[in-house]
């Protein structure tokens, strides 16, 4: 047999091991990859391919194989051996690659890539994001019900996060070839899983690991500082009309906050209502009868005199134990509507509004 037979023979032999053995454990690696790109290369130069494919000994090993191969390339394939080479595919791994222009629409997630050191990567944000103050400088790109398709394409991103329930935009996106990360928030264990699978897609997993670790750390302790007291039926309202006691929105017994109020040692007084928000009468409020009322502002700060008047707008029910002792706190903070690293603040706020004599000194 010629030098010539016996490159093409090894190579066919190395190609049928490939397919057989090593394609399909490369398909799920490939899987992952972003749209657009190829999985597979052609070989057209078969010197490249005996000097790249078969090192060492791997070309004696396929001459072993070819009393058993060429039966088979005579049945499937039966054309001269150079044929057999042009036509030749093999299925490589694709190299992961981190994404370095991220947008996020999301503000919890924003803070989660800057708390993991990877805010740099940001190429734009979303309508409300505020914090950290580096956001301030990067272009918007609309938000949860406006986001803008013609301003995220135009920043060329390679990542965009996008609300898993934004499925006019993931489309459009798909169609784009632009890779997404889709969000999706129920309770405060949602918050370090997030962070964590984010750091793994954008390649920052030890540092998102690390910094995941240290809230859940942070949460643990004030877990045990208001351990083994007495936990008052707490009312958590985030929503009503501005100076009167109507369109109430409060926490019902699932979400975030509601996990955040039970771990600053409350007792949720709508933990039986199993839903976000529950729209509330003032005749269910002097039935559920809470004893502390914490009410949740946000945006831009309020003035402390207007703190005042709202908080004294529970006034017109005062057979609520909370209003009778004096136990309704205002309290203002984006850590209280945004489920991300600053929970923290907001569970020691909680807390503290509980439970003062475990902060006493």
């Amino acid at each position: 047999m010629s030098a010539t037979r016996r490159a093409s023979a090894a190579v066919v032999a190395w190609a049928f091991f490939v397919g057989t053995c090593v394609a399909p454990f490369a398909e799920p690696v490939a899987a992952q990859t972003t749209p657009g790109s190829s999985a597979a290369a052609t070989i057209s130069d078969p010197s490249r391919l005996i000097k790249d494919y078969l090192p060492g000994g791997a070309s004696r090993l396929a001459a072993l194989l070819l009393p058993h191969i060429l039966p088979v390339c005579s049945v499937v394939a039966p054309c001269h051996p150079g044929a057999a080479l042009r036509n030749l595919v093999l299925v490589q791994p694709r190299r992961a690659t981190s994404p370095r222009r991220i947008i996020s629409l999301i503000p919890a997630t924003t803070e989660m890539l800057f708390a993991m050191g990877a805010g740099d990567r940001l190429a734009g944000v979303g309508t409300y994001d505020r914090f950290p103050a580096e956001v301030e400088r990067l272009p918007r790109v609309g938000g949860l019900l406006d986001p803008s398709v013609e301003r995220i394409l135009s920043l060329k991103p390679d990542l965009v996060i996008v609300y898993d329930t934004q499925t006019e935009l993931k489309g459009q996106l798909a169609r784009a070839g632009i890779p997404i990360f889709r969000y999706v928030h129920r309770g405060l264990a949602d918050i370090t899983e997030t962070m964590r699978a984010l750091g793994v897609r954008v390649g920052a997993a030890s540092a998102a690991d690390a910094a995941a670790a240290h809230i859940e750390q942070q949460l643990a302790a004030i877990r045990t500082r208001v351990a083994r007291r007495p936990r008052p039926k707490t009312l958590l309202v985030f929503g009503r009309e501005p100076g009167a006691l109507r369109r109430i929105d409060a926490s019902g017994g699932y979400g975030f906050l509601h996990d955040v109020l039970e771990i600053a040692g409350g007792t949720d007084v709508l933990a039986d209502l199993k839903r976000q928000s529950v729209q509330l009468s003032t005749e269910s409020i002097l039935a559920r009868a809470p004893e502390v009322i914490i009410e949740l502002h946000y945006g831009s700060r309020l003035q402390t005199d207007r703190l005042d008047a709202e908080r004294l707008v529970w006034n017109a029910l005062p057979s609520i134990p909370a209003v009778k002792n004096n136990r309704v706190h205002v309290l203002v903070g984006d850590e209280f509507v945004v489920p991300g690293p600053r929970i923290v603040l907001a569970a020691d706020r909680f807390a503290r509004a509980l439970h003062p004599d475990a902060y006493a000194r």
